[in-house]
């Protein structure tokens, strides 16, 4: 992976933060919408760094640099960050973490500085509250950000991509319903409004679509709903006739984007008038836990916003039937194009002994996606790793300067796409030679706790946090574990990671419990370090199962999995599996065959590799 050499950026900043008597800036990865896939123009992390991930902070002092991130980078970061940062690998022990670290180096009553439009305001309150403790002076929000001026002509400019409407029949439900069901919300709640700032969250709620960000098919917006009215902030240019039709036929007022901070304070002015003299009931405004710091600021701070986990995405996790129809139609013919791809690949890596490189390869599969129906664009860039590259969780191979395929070493393969009507996300591990016993065992014993993790029954109220160690067990039997999540919720035509669901150890995934619409992902993983790498991933539906019994009159919930795709039989060690697993893959394989054999009519290559991987083992 390419080192940018940071120094001339890092002095630039300096000079700003002296400018500004700052002391510590931090530099968080989200955009002003806590966005996780973010436009060029919003990547000032990764322009003052050199980190291309999409998770990390970086915190920048007159004398030292900072990168945190998750164990999903470690490598990565360690290959991408020059001399200048210091990696903080979080999760770890005695690691502390980027809101420690920029309170360490306040010590002395030094100022820290923060665009306040990119952190939350539990998160600042947090931070400050840190600051103070080791002897800092302040947390600051400057308006400018620092990153941005010293990036100068050079930054990107902002996107403003035409925003499409969604159909109510893909939907499943009209913008009036969910506007009804939200304002319930705020009646129970006694709020005076919801300000939406999550880019996904606004797409869903008016059922619109956009392409401002890559992969992630949003625009940029704000939302203000009260009990009586509703208004979209955006660039109107991104509008036609019929969108604005959309929008007025659902009463939705639309505003230009950049006053959305100006009508914070403007709102905030008229309740705070209203209540001061009888006219207005006391309340709050309500914005999710991931708004920002500024437009809390700006709707009057902790006396009048509650920040909480946002019914929109609590709504949006839930797919309604025709959404969750949508997963099973696109899944059924993006597993037709990631079958053609793998059968492709393998007659030119074995059988024509061409040479092609990572992103070569990836191509490929782009091409294959994009003949199918439906198809919008990728849902993230493809991971496609040959040998120690896949032990590199979240690996992006960079166009004339990534690996060639070599058929000796296992290949991983994690991608996805947009569709229409659904949005999807597959991993499948795959050797195309003779794979050592080492990496059939971790093969299988991941494949294993995949399997465990899809026939899991569960009364209702459970947790991904208290599902996750299904798929981890049978590794834990052999001391061996996996750095990330094991799932996490997935958009309708939205982004692909979305909350607030998740299968994994974090705290968040042990507040919201599964129920049935969620859409999720099943992924555990092994992987060694300049070794290998192995994941293998479906999207599964949380559903109702019957069951002979209903203790405590609970329901009790499954999953359904979507995703067709064959598993590599050449990897998998079938002394390893109990029969109910050799029942489950020859019963999932059967599904897989019956499901995408009609793509292949005439195309010999493909049916070939698609009976040869689906054959029954014993």
């Amino acid at each position: 992976m390419e080192r940018v050499n940071t120094t001339s950026r890092l002095t630039r900043l300096r000079s700003l933060m002296k400018e500004h008597n700052v002391h510590v800036y931090i530099i968080p990865s989200e955009d002003s919408h806590s966005s996780e896939y973010i436009a060029d123009c919003d990547a000032r992390r990764e322009y003052i760094s050199g980190f291309t991930g999409s998770a990390g902070c970086a915190v920048v002092t007159m004398q030292s640099a900072a990168l945190a991130t998750d164990g999903r980078y470690f490598n990565q970061a360690a290959s991408q960050l020059d001399d200048n940062w210091t990696l903080l690998k979080q999760g770890l022990q005695d690691v502390p973490t980027w809101q420690e670290w920029s309170a360490e180096q306040s010590a002395g009553g030094k100022k820290v500085a923060v665009d306040a439009r990119l952190i939350s305001g539990s998160t600042a309150k947090s931070l400050l509250g840190k600051i103070h403790k080791c002897g800092g002076a302040d947390l600051v929000p400057i308006e400018e950000n620092l990153v941005d001026l010293a990036w100068g002509e050079n930054r990107p400019v902002r996107p403003s991509q035409p925003v499409t409407k969604q159909s109510d029949e893909l939907a499943g439900e009209t913008v009036q319903n969910k506007l009804k069901k939200l304002r319930e919300e705020l009646e129970k709640k006694r709020s005076h409004g919801f300000i939406v700032s999550m880019l996904d969250e606004i797409a869903w709620l008016f059922n619109l679509r956009g392409s401002d960000i890559p992969y992630n098919p949003v625009f940029f917006s704000y939302a203000i709903v009260t009990p009586t009215s509703a208004t979209l902030y955006i660039d109107d240019s991104k509008l036609d006739d019929d969108i604005r039709c959309h929008l007025s036929s659902n009463n939705i007022t639309i505003k230009p984007y950049d006053v959305i901070l100006d009508d914070a304070r403007a709102l905030h002015a008229t309740v705070s008038k209203g209540a001061a003299s009888g006219a207005t009931a006391q309340g709050s405004f309500l914005i999710s836990t991931k708004g920002s710091w500024a437009l809390k600021t700006a709707l009057g701070g902790d006396s009048m916003v509650d920040e909480i986990r946002s019914p929109i995405g609590d709504a949006k996790a839930i797919k309604t039937k025709a959404e969750v129809a949508g997963m099973r139609s696109c899944h059924i013919r993006d597993g037709a194009a990631l079958i053609e791809y793998f059968a492709w690949l393998e007659d030119q890596l074995v059988h024509k002994k061409a040479s092609l490189d990572e992103v070569e390869a990836s191509d490929k599969l782009e091409e294959l996606r994009a003949s199918k129906s439906n198809f919008v664009g990728l849902s993230f860039p493809t991971i496609s790793s040959t040998g120690a590259n896949a032990a590199i969780i979240h690996y992006g191979p960079e166009r004339g300067n990534c690996a060639t395929i070599d058929p000796e070493s296992i290949y991983l393969c994690d991608s996805g796409a947009q569709y229409l009507d659904g949005t999807t996300d597959t991993t499948r591990t795959i050797h195309f030679g003779t794979p050592t016993s080492v990496e059939k065992e971790a093969y299988t014993l991941v494949l294993k706790g995949h399997i465990a993790l899809d026939l899991a029954v569960f009364p209702k109220g459970t947790t991904g946090f208290a599902l996750d160690c299904l798929a981890r067990q049978h590794l834990w039997n052999n001391g061996l574990d996996y750095r990330h999540g094991t799932g996490h919720g997935i958009g309708s035509y939205l982004n692909v990671h979305e909350g607030p669901i998740g299968i994994g150890t974090r705290v968040q995934f042990a507040e919201v419990a599964l129920a049935p619409g969620n859409v999720i992902s099943n992924e555990p993983g092994y992987y060694e370090d300049g070794k290998f790498g192995i994941r293998i991933e479906n999207v599964i539906v949380v559903k109702e199962v019957k069951t002979k019994h209903s203790f405590g009159d609970k329901p009790f919930l499954g999953f359904e999995h979507v995703t067709m795709v064959p598993y590599c039989r050449n990897l998998i060690d079938v002394s390893l599996l109990t029969e109910t697993e050799k029942k489950w893959i020859n019963s999932y394989h059967d599904e897989v065959l019956e499901k995408t054999q009609s793509f292949f009519k005439g195309d010999d290559l493909t049916m070939s590799w698609l009976k040869r991987e689906t054959a029954p083992i014993h």
